[in-house]
């Protein structure tokens, strides 16, 4: 094989793993553009090294794009960026193949938007180990050696990671997507009535709500008892002329799933100007993420062009 086929045939052993790489990125940064970006990071030091002294290809891939990202996750920016009270992960559509491998409820839970905003209270080592044993299912030995830990430090570290997570994480029972439309359709209608009494008793007790603010805010603004999201949502769904002319246009309230959860996409056109994510447990409303920021909608706005959408909850906002 001369050595124009030889990059040929090594770049399409990298192209055939893009997706699973992009996957384990997405899960550990929680944003698709940087993962992205990180996936490019692997290809550029897979087509520098001496690809003949690599054994196991994807195995060597996937300790380059852990290393990037605990790399990104460690450094000051980061830190800055990913601070308590500002930041969220990046939505994805449903079936976007950087949500990756959905077999298993450890699979499907590791990408949820919850999930992901909990593991930011865990270390970068914490979640690497964590994620590569849960979603990805690599035993202790092949974590050791990706990370550069032992067998033992890498059991430690998931034991703390799911104690953690354990201890944050919500348990109620699970809901069947039929009927967890029929809770998004109910909480948005009476939204759009402006029933607060029936929006409280859609939420549970000790539900939440976060939104960015469309990026607009230094902070995420948060809300904490089913009085002030009910308030909050009352007034934020409710529209006017000045949100008409801040949107750009008139917009079609979509149903859609994201990254496992039931959804309410706002729609210019083609464009997605917003998504508001629902947290549905034992029949009721458990948290609410309004996400906004342009910067944060970019690949899902990008899918939904390419997605062929069922008619609207509202076809006027």
């Amino acid at each position: 094989m001369d050595g124009t086929a030889a990059d040929r045939f090594d770049t399409g052993r990298f192209e055939a793993g893009r997706h699973r790489l992009a996957a384990l990125a997405y899960r550990l940064l929680g944003s698709a553009a940087d993962a992205e970006d990180v996936v490019q990071d692997a290809f550029l030091h897979w087509q520098a090294a001496d690809r003949r002294r690599i054994e196991v290809p994807e195995a060597w891939l996937t300790k380059v794009v852990t290393n990037l990202c605990l790399d990104r996750l460690r450094s000051a920016r980061a830190r800055r960026e990913r601070a308590v009270g500002a930041w969220l992960p990046e939505p994805l559509l449903d079936g976007d193949p950087m949500l990756g491998p959905a077999d298993t409820f450890e699979q499907r839970e590791s990408v949820s938007l919850a999930v992901l905003t909990l593991m930011e209270r865990l270390s970068p080592l914490e979640r690497a180990v964590y994620l590569l044993r849960e979603a990805f299912s690599y035993s202790h030995a092949e974590i050791a050696g990706i990370l550069g830990v032992t067998e033992a430090a890498s059991q430690q570290h998931l034991h703390r990671a799911r104690r953690r997570l354990a201890a944050a994480r919500r348990r109620g029972g699970a809901i069947d997507p039929a009927s967890a439309r029929g809770i998004v359709e109910e909480f948005l209608a009476a939204a759009l009535s402006g029933r607060t009494e029936r929006l409280v008793a859609l939420l549970t007790d000790d539900a939440t709500a976060v939104s960015d603010g469309a990026g607009l805010a230094e902070k995420l603004l948060m809300y904490d008892t089913p009085e002030r999201i009910a308030t909050l949502v009352r007034a934020g769904f409710k529209p006017t002329p000045a949100k008409r002319r801040l949107a750009g246009g008139t917009a079609a309230l979509h149903y859609a799933g994201v990254n496992g959860a039931p959804a309410v996409l706002f729609v210019l056109g083609d464009r997605v100007s917003g998504v508001v994510a629902f947290d549905v447990e034992d029949g009721g409303i458990a948290a609410l993420r309004g996400i906004a920021a342009p910067a944060r909608l970019g690949r899902l706005a990008a899918a939904w062009r390419r997605h062929e959408p069922g008619p609207p909850l509202l076809a006027e906002w």
